[in-house]
């Protein structure tokens, strides 16, 4: 038999994400939405009035940010019913509904940049003395006169407002294609057993203690990609070239300088993290052998990068996984570990368990005026264990911007974003190290696993995105072979000779990433995890004001730029030392492995 995924009816509403706390009903959303688009020609109005002086500025920038508040919801409340079940329907078109309408508002509110820029920084720098409500903005206003040179006319930001919606739409082809309507063939033991190859199965399938069906859970997984290669090159390429349009349309060189500009983040923040990468890929080779022979292996392949290295496996079921995450956050105090127990024991944070349609990967989404919501599938393991610590980083992150910050700072840029969420998961894994022997070694294999994904998959994607970005600018063509052709290239030297890479299987890892949509944000996963590393030394060592510092980071929002947030936090991500010392944190955990193991 098979083993299959429930249904979404199938799981109990006391293990899926709290959405009557959002809107009771779906018809309540419906009204919230159509009041949504409603309220569109009443805070255009405001266009003209924000001229006539600080007051009426001030009424502008509230009208501006209420809408916007109403349209998150109305966004995340669709988006998420979609994300756990996207064979449903209706939630499909809800979320396709949501993404129309958010590019409605988009384009409503597009003036408000080129009305602040007509009116000028010295006559605005006069009405923000004179008005106590536009106090609030300066960072904001700052921060615009900071970008002044890539803000374009009304009319061409009206545009690019509006063309947020279809530019969703190589985004979600690919996601309906790979989620909803992709399917693989199941993978086979040399018993017969047979396992049902799903985004959310395949994971539990490479961590097979056996061989075969890893081999062939992998195989099959990407031969599903394969049938739609160009399908998926095509709609990665549209948004590479849509990424490129809109760093042209704001006149940057290029779309990495665009898409960094927008936090204030030096380019060579990027070649930084990826010089540092590959300056330690004697580290990954290092760890690829010892990985090698304890699994008595002639030659690794990626499909083994997951294969246990002990025979005793762990199961820790849901509640339990929440005890030990809050014991590994025992350091930031009561209060924290408190809504940490809370949101996931009684509010509903967590959408839990897997089903079928559900989305591949995990994620937290949120917006002001409700919970800080995660998607996941557990599947009461150590990995599960720590997906949702760092699920929880992220929730914890934005559970104390919306309490702290007005809506104007409510969201944080993804630069720190993986901070908070590798944070967690440094506090938990220090503690559970702590247990053991056996517990040692399977904390050591999910940081490995970790570490394997952002600061190894991570970086080398990022150099497949660089790659490709600067072929579209530079007016050069895209197709699958091509894309398939650098991630082997890429791939090979980053695993090095002890390693077998396969072009028909591990060049098309590209497809397997929706990350790639969201242009330059895969780099990100290697300089949080640097940050992490770094502040969570300082709590689990006491250095004075460490944890209040850590609390102020999570409370910043955007109120200030994220290299700058960071570093009243205690590091200093515009240098590679970071990322040097969240290396030499891996090195630590290779020379555990190779003591206990070897």
């Amino acid at each position: 038999m098979a083993r299959t995924l429930p249904a979404r009816s199938a799981i109990e509403p006391k293990h899926t994400w709290n959405a009557r706390s959002v809107f009771t009903t779906p018809a309540a959303w419906d009204a919230e939405l159509a009041a949504v688009i409603a309220q569109i020609p009443a805070v255009r109005t405001h266009e003209q009035l924000m001229t006539r002086g600080a007051a009426e500025l001030a009424d502008g920038l509230l009208a501006v940010e209420q809408l916007m508040t109403r349209m998150m919801k109305v966004l995340v409340y669709a988006g998420f019913s979609y994300s756990v079940d996207t064979t449903d329907s209706r939630a499909a078109a809800m979320n396709d509904t949501a993404q129309g309408a958010y590019g409605q508002v988009s384009a409503a509110v597009s003036f408000l940049d080129p009305v602040l820029l007509g009116i000028g920084k010295d006559t605005i720098g006069q009405w923000l003395r004179s008005e106590p409500k536009l106090a609030v903005h300066k960072h904001y206003l700052d921060n615009l006169w900071r970008k002044q040179a890539h803000v374009r006319s009304a009319e061409v930001e009206e545009l690019l407002g509006m063309v947020s919606d279809p530019f969703f739409g190589p985004g979600n082809t690919a996601n309906m294609l790979v989620n909803a309507d992709l399917k693989f063939a199941d993978a086979r033991d040399a018993n017969g057993r047979t396992f049902e190859v799903t985004q959310g199965s395949l994971f539990r399938i490479l961590e097979d203690p056996d061989r075969v069906p890893r081999r062939a859970a992998w195989t099959n997984y990407m031969e599903g990609h394969s049938f739609f290669r160009n399908t998926l090159a095509a709609t990665l390429t549209t948004s590479i070239k849509q990424n490129v349009f809109k760093s042209r349309a704001r006149r940057f060189d290029s779309a990495l300088a665009g898409v960094l500009d927008l936090d204030n983040i030096p380019t060579e923040v990027f070649h930084n993290a990826i010089g540092v990468f590959r300056r330690n890929l004697p580290l990954w080779h290092r760890y690829f052998d010892v990985r090698r022979r304890v699994l008595h292996l002639k030659s690794l392949h990626h499909y083994d990068m997951w294969a246990p290295l002990t025979k005793k496996k762990i199961r820790i079921p849901f509640e339990k996984s929440v005890n030990l995450i809050c014991e590994g956050l025992a350091p930031m105090g009561d209060e924290y570990v408190a809504a940490v127990r809370k949101g996931c024991l009684k509010d509903r944070w967590v959408d839990i368990y897997p089903n079928r349609g559900k989305r591949s990967g995990a994620f937290s989404w949120g917006t002001f005026g409700t919970h800080p919501f995660i998607m996941m599938s557990y599947v009461d393991d150590i990995t599960s264990l720590s997906t949702l610590a760092h699920e929880l980083g992220h929730s914890m992150h934005s559970l104390y911007t919306w309490k702290t910050q007005p809506f104007v700072y409510s969201t944080y840029s993804t630069f720190v974003a993986e901070v908070a969420s590798n944070f967690h998961q440094a506090l938990v894994r220090d503690s559970l190290l702590k247990g053991a022997v056996d517990m040692r070694i399977a904390v050591i294999e999910e940081a490995m696993a970790n570490f394997f994904r952002y600061f190894f998959i991570m970086p080398t994607l990022a150099r497949f995105e660089l790659a490709t970005h600067q072929r579209v600018e530079k007016g050069e063509p895209l197709t699958a072979d091509l894309m398939m052709d650098l991630m082997t290239e890429l791939l090979a030297e980053a695993y090095g000779p002890g390693v077998a890479i396969e072009r028909e299987r591990e060049g098309l890892l590209w497809a397997t990433f929706p990350h790639l949509f969201e242009d330059y944000y895969v780099f990100q996963y290697e300089t949080g995890i640097a940050g992490a590393q770094a502040l969570a030394g300082r709590v689990l060592r006491g250095e004075p004001n460490a944890v209040p510092a850590y609390i102020r980071f999570i409370s910043a929002g955007s109120s200030d730029y994220p290299i700058d947030v960071l570093r009243k936090a205690g590091v200093d991500l515009s240098h590679p030392e970071p990322v040097e010392e969240a290396f030499a944190v891996m090195a630590g955990y290779v020379d555990q492995l190779e003591a206990l193991l070897l």
